[in-house]
């Protein structure tokens, strides 16, 4: 989730005036904030559901409206962040992501909170890569950089861990709507910090033009083809309206791959970087790692509310071991890459997330959390968390140094594209799975079926790893050892 001056560390100074603990601060606090969203409203969403009047299908559009928005202008946020300050865009981006918090808690109909959602979305793609790239400057070099990238990445696996338990809490004892309230403090707080801490540097780019018009292509081609595959509960797939919808989908994604040919703007990506097996093999499994892990969140949220009547805090407790479970694996991922090559590890991590789901999909709706939850989260955790550090530095390897920060955030776009898009096709087959009558069986029928095809989702990735990248030697000590401060930038 960095643009390109955040790979430009040995030559970029320090950012002149800054305040280099209060930036620091300041970038800690939003990337909890953003971590944090990705996770926070999943245990909350039969709440959601009651409170706004949202069926079935319809309250997944609370995720991919997130997803879509933030996926989808990731990249033009990166490249705005360089075009008109760094500091100019994370303010701008902070003021919109707490309005649409607010906004999202006061809503009163279910198109208020989707709209609501995707507006943090766009918050979130302007704010995220400006206050990386503003970290980058300020820590350019030594162990002051890897202090404080050690600090991000620490912030940001402790929102995305935290953000089911807190979700629950909030949910259980303040209302679903403090779900949506507790960014508004932070967002709040992380304005102050930049305000007085961040120095109002130059642009790093002020000649090249941000290619907007790309950005809504794509991101509007993506909303569509996703609108288009959760509409087939209403329309089937051969039927004139799901038809029209899926080619103009088509149609917009065509224009966005023109407009990236042809545009005499700066583009949001060279098409040509997808000529290497690296960057595309580890795109290709970062998209479905992305639509299984997206989905088996929201089945197991609601499977465990709706089926086993957990109630929300608990709920967000029984998420922890699967948090702990990725810690663990990030950290014996660290350990193994003396050992084993990137390639290796994301197979195995694959195939161990692979695992635990279809462990998962043999749910039962007499279930209980030691006997259908507790193993497959740990399996699960531990293999995610293999693969999140290898598929960083695979999505980089070989491209050139101004490419590199390109290429990590496509990776990062990738993952929420793959979030929306696998859990409008799995939670579309979940709802025909369940059909009209929804009692806990036929319910847990779906979430089973749901988290069955995740599973299968992990499988076709470890395929993609097998296929389509290469085999390497590990690396070094030694280079493992100069990349740390890079390597630390994870998902």
């Amino acid at each position: 989730m960095f643009e390109k001056s955040a790979t430009q560390h040995k030559t970029e100074p320090a950012m002149p005036g800054a305040r280099p603990g209060l930036t620091l601060a300041a970038v800690a606090v939003v990337q909890f904030m953003v971590s944090l969203d990705l996770s926070v409203v999943n245990v909350g969403l039969p709440q959601i559901a009651a409170g706004l009047g949202f069926n079935a299908v319809g309250l997944t559009w609370v995720i991919h409206a997130y997803a879509l928005t933030f996926g989808g202008l990731l990249l033009l946020g990166g490249k705005a962040a360089d075009r008109y300050g760094r500091k100019r865009v994370l303010l701008l981006g902070l003021g919109l992501f707490g309005l649409a918090s607010l906004l999202g808690g006061l809503a009163q109909e279910p198109g208020h909170l989707v709209a609501a959602r995707a507006a943090q979305g766009v918050g979130a793609a302007a704010l995220a890569p400006a206050a990386l790239a503003l970290l980058t400057a300020t820590f350019p070099t030594g162990k002051a950089r890897i202090r404080a990238f050690g600090v991000w990445s620490a912030m940001n696996a402790a929102g995305g861990a935290l953000g089911v338990l807190i979700g629950g809490l909030l949910t259980e004892y303040a209302g679903w709507r403090w779900v949506m309230f507790v960014n508004v403090p932070m967002a709040l707080g992380a304005l102050t910090l930049t305000w007085r801490g961040v120095a109002a540097g130059p642009p790093t780019a002020p000649g090249g033009r941000p290619d907007v018009l790309g950005a809504v292509l794509a991101t509007a081609g993506m909303t569509l083809l996703v609108f288009g595959v959760v509409r087939t509960d209403q329309y089937s797939w051969t039927s004139p309206v799901t038809l029209t919808t899926l080619a103009v989908a088509a149609a917009l994604l065509a224009a966005f791959i023109h407009v990236e040919r042809t545009t005499a703007r700066e583009p949001l990506i060279r098409l040509g970087l997808f000529a290497n097996r690296s960057v595309a093999g580890a795109n290709a499994y970062n998209l479905l790692v992305g639509a299984a892990m997206a989905s088996a969140f929201y089945f197991m949220s609601l499977y465990l509310q709706r089926v086993l009547g957990t109630g929300s805090a608990l709920t967000g407790i029984m998420f922890l071991p699967f948090a702990l479970g990725v810690v663990a694996g990030s950290v014996l991922a660290v350990k193994l890459g003396y050992r084993l090559t990137p390639r290796t590890l994301l197979i195995v991590g694959g195939l161990l997330t692979a695992t635990g789901f279809a462990w998962f999909g043999l749910i039962s709706p007499d279930g209980a959390f030691a006997t259908d939850v507790l193993g497959p989260s740990i399996v699960a955790g531990v293999g995610f968390g293999l693969c999140l550090g290898p598929v960083v530095s695979t999505a980089t390897a070989g491209v050139a140094p101004h490419e590199t920060g390109t290429a990590s955030g496509l990776l990062n776009s990738s993952r929420q594209i793959g979030a929306s898009l696998g859990l409008a096709a799995l939670g579309t087959a979940a709802h025909h799975r369940t059909g009209p009558t929804t009692t806990p069986e036929t319910l847990n029928d779906g979430y089973a079926l749901g988290l069955t095809l995740s599973a299968v989702l992990l499988v076709v990735a470890v395929l993609i790893a097998l296929t389509a990248l290469r085999r390497t030697s590990p690396p070094t000590r030694t280079e493992r050892t100069d990349d740390r401060d890079v390597l630390l930038v994870q998902e």
